[in-house]
């Protein structure tokens, strides 16, 4: 506890906070929609949003505490997309089976190692191309959002400017205040969307059907680790931390398996939100980083509790502050993202090629575009290099120099 307090600065308790919040701004909505499609009753909506929330607080604390990382965990969010579909017409104890089906065969693939020998061998720039692309839609929505509230996304980003030159270790927090006193000032907030209200678990007993299981379970699985935890991993590395993966990806499973009877869909590693923490926004010494996965954990444990309270709170300012918010707070990740990227001559088609299927945000058999991604980035890397056979010797220097300039520049 004493290290903890040490180490804890205002730029990393702002950094878990903004995490936290973008968390549920954004992905926590899919979960809306998947429950509205589903007809779920109020109190298994409330108990979902329990369940992921105290799950993402209490694993979230724990590793980064464990390996002084900063350790985001957060509840599938390619997963929630999947269960608008999947969930219509499906009991919903058959559903709390197939969630454990999907825990247990995470957890084994953590167990077994495999996942640390895919990362390693995945090269730096298409990695960087791959970050790059998950985090481009929220850097382009900073800008759309300025249709809706075009006087409050510009003063934000007049404040980022500002902050960035004058001091950037506080540039997300002054830009945080200034959107909610411009929302305030403005009358913006509505304040009708407040609610007061605790957050009930409620247990559901599983029931297994294959068919369920092949229809629910097995995506759950390949867009955890495809949509999930390779890029969340990519975020880690990026940002020069060598945690490995195989304890991160069984913890998370472990919790999701034990938290399933209460509706809980998967938790997995957070890529987007993690990118908030790992950078220097959050604290110029890496080492000390680590103190954004704590408070952000502890702010999920607190939104776990007081879930319909502060989800009411979050509804009610502007969809652009939220919007303007997470793209200031990520747009030195995306730009330390695409100079790792571009860096490597030799990788630049590939990793192009990663970075612009990665941010179409295609869907294609049911896998995430971070999935096709990889897949196009590194066909495209092995047939231009397979032909030079000296290639290897000359290209390493350049993939280590395009790793270390991105976790010198982003934050992600």
């Amino acid at each position: 506890m004493k290290a903890l307090l040490k180490d804890c600065s205002v730029s990393a308790v702002v950094a878990g906070f903004i995490a936290t919040v973008i968390s549920y701004a954004g992905p926590l909505v899919i979960i809306f929609q998947a429950a509205k499609a589903a007809d779920l009753p109020h109190d298994v909506l409330s108990s979902w949003v329990w369940t992921i929330s105290i799950g993402s607080g209490v694993l979230g604390i724990v590793l980064s505490l464990r390996y002084k990382v900063p350790i985001v965990i957060a509840w599938s969010a390619p997963g929630s997309a999947l269960l608008v579909t999947l969930l219509p017409g499906i009991s919903l104890n058959e559903v709390v089976g197939a969630y454990l089906v999907s825990s247990l065969i995470i957890l084994l693939v953590g167990l077994s190692g495999a996942f640390d020998r895919l990362i390693g061998k995945l090269p730096a720039a298409i990695s960087a191309a791959m970050l790059a692309g998950i985090l481009f839609r929220f850097g382009t929505d900073l800008f759309v959002s300025m249709q809706e509230q075009p006087w409050l996304v510009l003063t934000m980003l007049a404040t980022y400017l500002i902050f960035k030159r004058l001091s950037p270790r506080y540039t997300v927090l002054a830009v945080l205040v200034v959107g909610v006193l411009s929302t305030l000032g403005a009358g913006e907030l509505r304040s009708e969307a407040l609610m007061i209200g605790l957050t009930t678990p409620v247990w559901i007993s599983p029931e297994f059907s294959w068919q369920v299981i092949l229809n629910v379970a097995l995506p759950l699985v390949v867009v955890a680790l495809t949509g999930q935890f390779v890029p969340g991993m990519v975020v880690l590395r990026s940002a020069g931390y060598p945690t490995p993966v195989s304890p991160l990806i069984s913890s998370s499973a472990l919790g999701s398996l034990l938290l399933a009877p209460f509706f809980c869909h998967g938790l997995n590693l957070a890529a987007i939100t993690a990118a908030i923490c790992t950078g220097k926004e959050a604290h110029e010494d890496p080492a000390r980083r680590y103190v954004a996965g704590v408070v952000g954990g502890v702010f999920y444990l607190v939104l776990g509790i007081f879930g319909a309270t502060l989800v009411s709170f979050f509804t009610a300012f502007p969809a652009a502050l939220i919007a303007a918010l997470a793209g200031l707070a990520l747009l030195a990740a995306i730009g330390g993202a695409l100079a790792g990227a571009m860096s490597a001559a030799a990788d630049r088609e590939a990793a192009l090629i990663t970075f612009l299927v990665t941010a179409s945000g295609m869907s294609f058999l049911g896998l995430s575009a971070a999935f096709w991604g990889l897949v196009f980035g590194i066909g495209a890397h092995l047939l231009l290099t397979a032909r030079r056979s000296a290639l290897p010797v000359t290209v390493a220097p350049q993939v280590a120099k395009a790793s270390g300039e991105c976790r010198a520049n982003t934050p992600a």
